[in-house]
């Protein structure tokens, strides 16, 4: 008898005990909504990324590696640990515009292929958080035009390529001639750029002109 009303004692007090002394140790992962999933094609070396990179909390270190791999430096193989930010930016494009698979046209470079394209010296390829994603001509315009009110790195529209320059560095945007975009908010044009800035610009055109040769 006293253990039966010890036992409902013990049960009462676990029912009815204040939410704040739960342990955030106990409280669940993310679910499956919270995952951000990537789907990713390199176009010059064809090597493929799909499945979930993020939990909602942070990133997976294995698929880190393999998106890493994915996005390496075409012409050497060599890889760097890719920038979650620059990641998390294309995830963020990609589900917005509902696109199941991202192109990539370049990602990581080294020191030597970025000199080959004519990059910046302080390109964000250059430490694996830039992406240059070849984006449809039916949804350029939009695409383009979210990923600048999104507001988040350099957005770099070069639609005689067909392609988009995402990054994870200051916010800015720039066309095919340097200028910024028209359709950006008046507010959000960043200050005048510098010639070696202004050099960006090219880096993505020079990289596909080189794909030619």
């Amino acid at each position: 008898m006293h253990r039966r009303i010890f036992c409902i004692t013990s049960l009462t007090t676990a029912v009815f005990a204040k939410p704040a002394s739960i342990s955030a140790a106990m409280l669940p992962l993310p679910g499956p909504l919270n995952a951000r999933r990537l789907q990713l094609r390199h176009a010059a070396s064809g090597a493929t990324f799909s499945g979930i990179y993020h939990n909602g909390l942070r990133a997976d270190p294995g698929a880190l590696a393999e998106l890493s791999e994915v996005l390496a430096d075409t012409r050497t193989g060599e890889t760097r640990s890719f920038d979650v930010a620059a990641l998390d930016i294309a995830w963020e494009m990609g589900r917005r515009q509902r696109m199941a698979e991202l192109i990539v046209l370049s990602g990581y470079r080294t020191v030597a292929t970025n000199r080959e394209v004519n990059g910046a010296v302080n390109s964000q390829h250059l430490r694996a958080a830039a992406l240059d994603l070849q984006i449809p001509k039916a949804r350029f315009g939009s695409f383009g035009e979210e990923a600048i009110e999104l507001g988040r790195g350099g957005v770099g529209l070069y639609p005689t390529h067909g392609f988009i320059h995402l990054d994870s560095g200051p916010v800015r945007h720039w066309t095919d001639n340097g200028e910024p975009t028209p359709t950006a908010p008046m507010a959000r044009r960043p200050p005048p750029r510098t010639a070696a800035e202004q050099r960006i610009d090219r880096i993505a055109e020079a990289w596909a002109n080189s794909r030619q040769r």
